[in-house]
C-alpha cells in the first residue's frame, strides 16, 4: 500500500479523493463533525501540493436514489469554513460529467461530487461506473478507512483504473490497528463492551491468542454474570449465549489470556433510576445492571497501570445517564492519565466509545480514536478489508 505522502509530483494533478463524511445531520445542521475534522490534514496536504481535489463521499443510505435530505451541501459548507476555500458542489449526473466540467478556473482547487450513494452502481461495485469516475482524475486516494470493508465502486473497483494511494487518515488508522494486532508491545489489554457477546465473539477469538487481558463490561458482561449463576433481574441480556461464553473461557485457558468481568455492579430500577452499588449475588428481579462498581473500577485501573498497550471498544455501562457513567469515565480518565505520561499506547473505537470520549473533550488524549465502526471491528476480527486489499493489489510504480 502506497501513501499519497510518497508521491512527489502532485502539482496541478487531479486527485479523486474518497472520504467518509457520513456525519449526523438534522435539519441541515451537522451535529458531530469528528469525521470531517479527522480528514482535514489530508485536504490541507493536497492543497499545499497545489493539487486539484475531487471529493467523493456519501451520507446515509439513500439506496441508489436521490434523496434531497441526504445531500452533501451542509458538509460542503462546513469544509469551506474550515479550509477557508471555496468548494463547488457538483449535482450533475456523474455519468454525464467530463473532467473539463469540474474546474472552471485555475483558482478553483476543490470540488465535491454529490452523494455517491445516490447511484445504485456504487454499492454494486459496478465496473463501468468506476471507469467513468476514473476518467475525472489522474490519481485516486482512499482516505475512507471506515468504508473500506465495503466492496463498492469508489472503494474497490476504482483502483483498477488509476494509480492509487492511501490517504493520511487511512495510514494512521492502519498504523494504530497494527500496533494492537500485529506489532504489539505487551502486556496488552482489551476492554470490550456492547450489548451482545455474539456480535463481538469473532473479535474476542481473534484477540485472545495475542492479548494478555480481555476485560468484558457493559451489556456483554451481564451474560457472564448470569452464566456464573447470578440473577441479573431485568438487565440487558442475550439469549442462548452460554456456548459462546464457554468457548471464550476455554480459548482463554489455552492461550493464557485472562478474562476479567465485573466483581460488583451499579443497579437501578430503570434507565432513569437511582444508582445503587451491589454484589453480583444481590441483584433483585426488578433491577437492571447499568454500570460497573467501585471494586471493578479498581481492578480495571490496576490492569491499565500494568499494561503497555490498551484497546477500548465499548462503554462500561449506560453512560447516557450520568448516574451510570462513572465506570466508563473512570476507565477513560485512567487511560488518559497513563497516556499523558507515555506509559501506554492507546486505541479506542466504536460509536458509543467515541461519543463518551467526545463528551470529555478528550479525543486528542488517546494515541488514536477510530470513527470507523464496521471496518474497525472487521479488522479486529482479522478480516481482510476489500478497500485495503485493493490498494495493495493495484500499487503502480
Amino acid at each position: 500500500m502506497k501513501s499519497i505522502k510518497e508521491e512527489t509530483s502532485l502539482n496541478n494533478k487531479r486527485i479523486l479523493l474518497r472520504l467518509d463524511l457520513n456525519v449526523p445531520i438534522i435539519d441541515d445542521e451537522i451535529t458531530d463533525t469528528t469525521r470531517i475534522d479527522k480528514i482535514l490534514p489530508t485536504l490541507k496536504f493536497l492543497i499545499s501540493q497545489n493539487a486539484k481535489i475531487i471529493i467523493i463521499s456519501h451520507v446515509g443510505r439513500p439506496k441508489g436514489k436521490v434523496v434531497n435530505e441526504l445531500s452533501l451541501r451542509p458538509i460542503c459548507k462546513d469544509l469551506e469554513m474550515k479550509l477557508k476555500q471555496k468548494i463547488k458542489l457538483i449535482s450533475k449526473n456523474i455519468k454525464e460529467i467530463v473532467y473539463k466540467d469540474l474546474f472552471g478556473s485555475d483558482e478553483e482547487k476543490i470540488v465535491m461530487l454529490e452523494n455517491i450513494r445516490f447511484y445504485p452502481e456504487e454499492e454494486k461495485n459496478n465496473q463501468l461506473f468506476a471507469k467513468q469516475l476514473a476518467t475525472l482524475a489522474e490519481i485516486y486516494v482512499n482516505d475512507a478507512f471506515s468504508c473500506s470493508h465495503r466492496a463498492h465502486a469508489s472503494i474497490d473497483e476504482i483502483t483498477n483504473f488509476l494509480p492509487c494511494y492511501s490517504g493520511l487518515q487511512l495510514d494512521l488508522e492502519v498504523y494504530a490497528l497494527k500496533k494492537i494486532t500485529s506489532e504489539i508491545k505487551k502486556p496488552i489489554t482489551c476492554i470490550i463492551g456492547g450489548s451482545k457477546v455474539s456480535t463481538k465473539i469473532n473479535i474476542i477469538k481473534n484477540l485472545i491468542p495475542k492479548f494478555n487481558n480481555i476485560i468484558i463490561v457493559g451489556g456483554m458482561a451481564n451474560n457472564i454474570i448470569k452464566y456464573m449463576g447470578n440473577n441479573i433481574g431485568k438487565s440487558l441480556q442475550e439469549e442462548k449465549s452460554d456456548p459462546i461464553i464457554e468457548e471464550i473461557f476455554l480459548l482463554s485457558k489455552t492461550w493464557n489470556c485472562k478474562i476479567i468481568y465485573p466483581e460488583d455492579i451499579i443497579v437501578g430500577k430503570d434507565l432513569n433510576g437511582n444508582p445503587e452499588i451491589k454484589k453480583l449475588s444481590e441483584v433483585l428481579s426488578d433491577e437492571m445492571i447499568l454500570d460497573i462498581g467501585p471494586k471493578t473500577i479498581k481492578v480495571i485501573s490496576k490492569i491499565i497501570d500494568e499494561s503497555n498497550t490498551i484497546l477500548w471498544n465499548g462503554p462500561a455501562g449506560y453512560f447516557e445517564n450520568p448516574n451510570f457513567a462513572n465506570g466508563s469515565i473512570k476507565i477513560a480518565k485512567k487511560i488518559i492519565e497513563n497516556n499523558k505520561s507515555n506509559k501506554i499506547y492507546s486505541v479506542a473505537g466504536g460509536g458509543d466509545t467515541v461519543s463518551l470520549i467526545n463528551s470529555l473533550n478528550s479525543i486528542n488524549d488517546f494515541n488514536f480514536v477510530s470513527t470507523a465502526g464496521g471496518a474497525f471491528l472487521e479488522y479486529l476480527e482479522g478480516k481482510e478489508l476489500p478497500g485495503i486489499k485493493a490498494l495493495k493489489l493495484n500499487v503502480r510504480t
